[in-house]
């Protein structure tokens, strides 16, 4: 028989309850980090929310209904993982207050609970306080395939008579158990005996240490109790299983594996050699796709360009502000699938958790911890999530600053300016060397935001201390199915995200630069001996030269890029890219005049790079696009303020605009300083 123990850290005061102002039941999931409460919301809803195998990956509610599948009507709602409901950090906070006052749902109908049960003592301490607490509770036990290796399993029937609440075994990657798990919380949305188990509810108190005590004392006998051998032929391998936790038993293999991964300078090598091999692949894995993408897009254009009248300001709308303009975007989308397949990769395996223990120390010296690798490594994919994702951080010194630093992080939306950029100076029959140099961005970026944190911290001490404990998930093989249906959603946002951002600053730098569309006079002795085709370039460039955005360039940007190398065009380029990077690419085809060849080969990538190479600089007397000035732009662009969005965010998550602000100003003067710095010594140093 399991303890029998009286819960005295419940708040006798009755909860200011809010009102269900929907007409459906609510099913809360919650659980500890890294149960499966994520996975089992998606097989619920049918939704593709990320899932992560390391804690703090959830960091505010969502909301989805049951598939109808399931035939019964039900909002589900998941949150943060939590240890107890007592909070000790801003993520629990989310999670118990709305538990228990939701604005909108009040208290829900149904609690599913999800419980790890290879670390079930441990699990167990969250399912017995919300028992404990008056919800109508389902336990669901996941990672039942984890145990099964180690040959053991927990009996159902025990388990859910100890605790006095079903007990359900579930797969939620699998879907198994699924449709038993909702039917019971039909069953127990139904059970009028219980109906009024709302007005029972008492939030717990913290609390004492000898309560914690005896609840961990329950927990780990009920575990004694409920775990069993699949095979009970050996009475004594049965006793000694029986009489040890679970929990506290290591998994061998990952221990081995750890003394490799998690050493302090074989895993500091591995971890760089790793995400050096990552982005030399992008290059070399993405580039078949992108060929298809830009004969598709190149053959788009001309065939639209034949089909609507030559000369007239639509047409040229049409084929140079919008396909073109989309078109030098998608051409990047191959890249950045690879990207997040490999990266997907590591994190379902459990290497990304082991990634953020081993940086921790070094975080440490500059004002950090482990946690905040979560936040910055999220960075590499959209700086907007990767600081939503810093409310985990409980420290608010140093979750600020995590918030400071993520726009250092060389996110995404850079990928496709610096592969352009990177084509620019890297022979083209010699890719791994672009390779290497992106994953040498990249890295430099994680260097880089530390040096700042550390730079920051020297000017505002503070004497709060903060914890960094993460609990290690055994290494997995990862789930292939999942890591494609993830990365096709990543890709298919980001698509969605920066299509009408695209479209609509296309659409504002095709008319600067179209209009006010003067029809230049050529001299016949510039245009004798050239094709039409020629003649045609010559007088667009002439036209360009005559437009709004030639005028407020030379006037505005040039004087202040001047000494960086570049010259008005690439400054109307770096003000749209300020709305999102990747439109840096399409303002360049758009300023540069970037117009199809009748040569089916000479698609838009080999036009741009062609333009950029013919590019002169303001006085004529030299390229503009150097590799000295070509670095220096890499170098602008890994340091300045990422976008828009991200100062909103930025503002959001901190409450005021004192941080957006200061990244505004200290991002972009840095970035100004340090290309220039780049510019003029490479200059220095013969590197024209």
């Amino acid at each position: 028989m399991a303890l029998e123990t009286k819960d005295t850290t419940i708040n006798n005061t009755p909860l200011k309850k809010s009102i269900n102002e929907t007409k459906l039941p609510v099913i809360a999931l919650i659980g500890m980090p890294n149960s499966g409460k994520t996975t089992l919301f998606n097989a619920l809803t049918g939704s593709n929310f990320k899932t992560s195998n390391y804690p703090g990956a959830t960091v505010e509610y969502s909301i989805g209904s049951l598939v109808n599948k399931f035939g019964f009507s039900s909002y589900v709602m998941d949150s943060p993982g939590i240890i107890s409901l007592n909070p000790s950090s801003p993520d629990e906070d989310v999670t118990i207050g709305g538990l228990f006052n939701h604005p909108k749902f009040g208290l829900p109908d149904v609690v599913i609970v999800s419980c790890d049960c290879t670390q079930l003592s441990r699990q167990l301490f969250l399912v017995k306080q919300v028992i404990d607490t008056g919800f109508k509770t389902i336990v669901a036990l996941t990672m039942n395939d984890l145990l099964d290796k180690k040959d053991m399993f927990v009996s159902e029937e025990k388990l859910g008579k100890i605790l006095n609440a079903p007990v359900i075994k579930i797969n939620g990657k699998k879907k198994e158990g699924i449709n038993e798990l909702i039917r019971k919380a039909e069953e127990m949305y139904l059970d009028e005996s219980i109906a009024d188990y709302k007005s029972t509810i008492r939030k717990p108190e913290h609390p004492a240490e000898e309560d914690v005590a005896k609840l961990y004392d329950y927990t780990e006998q009920t575990e004694r109790e409920v775990l069993e051998p699949k095979n009970s032929i050996d009475i004594n391998e049965v006793n000694r299983k029986a009489f040890r936790s679970l929990s506290r038993t290591p998994d061998l293999n990952s221990m081995k594996l750890d003394k490799v991964f998690l050493h302090p300078i074989w895993g500091i090598f591995i971890f760089v050699i790793s995400m050096g091999i990552i982005f030399t692949s992008i290059f070399w894995i993405a580039q078949p796709a992108m060929d298809i993408i830009d004969t598709a897009f190149s053959s788009l254009s001309q065939l639209v360009a034949g089909s609507l009248p030559e000369g007239a300001w639509y047409s040229d709308l049409i084929t140079n502000g919008l396909i073109n303009g989309f078109g030098s975007v998608m051409i990047f989308v191959p890249q950045i699938v690879i990207l997040f397949i490999l990266l997907g990769l590591l994190e379902d395996t459990g290497y990304l958790a082991r990634a953020a223990m081993l940086i921790d120390k070094p975080l440490s010296k500059f004002g950090l911890n482990g946690r905040s690798f979560i936040p910055m490594l999220s960075g590499y994919a959209c700086a907007i999530p990767a600081m939503m994702a810093a409310r985990t951080i409980s420290n608010r010194r140093e979750r600020y600053l995590t918030i400071m630093i993520i726009p250092l992080m060389s996110c995404s939306a850079r990928l496709p300016v610096y592969a352009l950029l990177l084509a620019m100076v890297v022979p083209p029959d010699k890719p791994w060397i672009a390779g290497i140099g992106l994953g040498a961005l990249y890295l430099f970026s994680i260097i880089a935001s530390a040096v700042t944190a550390g730079i920051i911290s020297k000017f505002k001490k503070t004497d709060e201390k903060s914890t960094f404990m993460l609990e290690l998930p055994p290494y997995r093989t990862p789930v292939f199915r999942h890591v494609f249906k993830n990365t096709y959603y990543k890709a298919l946002v980001y698509v969605k995200q920066a299509g009408p951002i695209i479209i609509v600053i296309s659409l504002l730098l095709w008319a600067l630069t179209y209009f006010p569309n003067v029809n230049p006079v050529i001299p016949e002795s510039q245009t004798k001996g050239l094709s039409e085709e020629q003649i045609s370039k010559v007088i667009e460039s002439e036209r360009l030269n005559t437009s709004f955005a030639a005028m407020i360039g030379k006037n505005v940007f040039e004087p202040v890029l001047k000494p960086l190398g570049w010259d008005w065009r690439v400054g109307v380029s770096l003000i749209s890219a300020f709305a999102a990077r990747e439109i840096f690419v399409s303002a360049m085809a758009i300023t540069f005049n970037i117009t199809e060849s009748e040569d089916d080969e000479d698609n838009f990538q080999t036009s741009i790079l062609a333009s950029m190479r013919e590019a002169r600089s303001p006085d004529g007397t030299r390229p503009l696009f150097t590799t000295a000035s070509t670095i220096s732009l890499i170098i602008y662009f890994m340091f300045a303020m990422q976008c828009l969005s991200t100062v909103a965010v930025a503002r959001k998550e901190t409450g005021s605009w004192k941080i957006p602000a200061i990244q505004i100003v200290f991002y972009t003067i840095m970035a100004y300083v340090l290309a220039f710095i780049t510019y003029n010594g490479l200059n220095l140093l013969g590197i024209q």
